[in-house]
């Protein structure tokens, strides 16, 4: 699932790419992806509009509309907005569920194979309430150690489960919470009130940097994420701990711990180094 460094990348290649153009048509093949308004109600408030900026908010790309309107789009697994200017490839394009004409001749799509992400389209009123019932941004100046302290020790939970709670922290999903657990050298079942206030600043050093040094490198591809032009994220080259279940910790040279026990999700760590 793209998390907070791949939807940020495919925002601002959109913004750079996008922002400024007004779309003319919508063609949508499988309605079944939008959310909060029907298909007809879709196409005519979108038609028309120009886009005023593409921006990230958690794992959600969003595009605003001169409307006062924002298109929130969540790809989860494999949704994917790409930009087709005549050149995508025929696997691509067949998936597309929907396609904005814009008024250059070029298309942006979103594509989902498995139809599990969601296009929504709301009012300013409707995104203000929908945005701010949302946790806190972990690369906004504002949650700072002290914050995500007082955000930690407010739950006994797993501090990794934690992490991945979007209505406290946003954007982080299982890979950047096993990798950044592992970074600040933390067992990632440790109860999140536990941390001592140093752990809590190296938890808080590795979030931003393992997503800041993705964001750089345009996340992380498996599969299915591509970016707004087609392309791959090349992070996946340096993750440390996820999908190495079994395989030697590149810190100390234990053996990695690959287990499902906390909230049934693939956790992967060292007990050596975050024991």
């Amino acid at each position: 699932m793209p998390e907070l460094p791949e939807t940020e990348t495919i925002a601002r290649d959109l913004d750079a790419t996008i922002t400024g153009h007004r779309i003319v048509a919508v063609t949508i093949t499988k309605s079944d992806v939008l959310r909060e308004v029907a298909a007809d109600a879709f196409a005519a408030r979108v038609s028309g509009t120009v886009v005023t900026r593409c921006w990230r908010r958690a794992k959600l790309v969003v595009l605003d509309l001169d409307s006062g309107d924002h298109i929130v789009v969540q790809p989860r697994f494999t949704g994917a907005l790409l930009i087709d200017a005549g050149d995508l490839p025929e696997s691509e394009r067949r998936f597309s569920t929907l396609a904005f004409t814009l008024d250059d001749g070029r298309l942006l799509h979103y594509r989902d194979i498995r139809r599990l992400g969601t296009v929504a389209l709301m009012s300013g009123g409707r995104f203000a309430g929908y945005s701010g019932a949302l946790g806190e941004e972990p690369l906004d100046r504002s949650l700072t150690p002290e914050r995500l302290s007082v955000l930690l020790r407010a739950s006994r939970q797993a501090v990794k489960k934690l992490l991945m709670d979007q209505q406290v922290v946003v954007g982080i999903g299982n890979i950047y919470a096993n990798e950044a657990l592992w970074r600040a050298g933390i067992d990632p079942s440790r109860e999140s009130r536990s941390l001592s206030s140093d752990e809590v600043a190296a938890l808080h050093e590795a979030i931003v940097s393992v997503l800041s040094e993705s964001i750089a490198a345009r996340g992380t591809s498996f599969r299915d994420y591509r970016d707004a032009s087609g392309g791959r994220g090349s992070f996946v080259e340096r993750l440390a701990v996820y999908g190495r279940g079994g395989e030697p910790c590149t810190r100390c040279g234990a053996k990695l711990i690959a287990t499902h026990a906390i909230d049934g999700r693939s956790t992967v760590f060292c007990a050596r180094c975050q024991g």
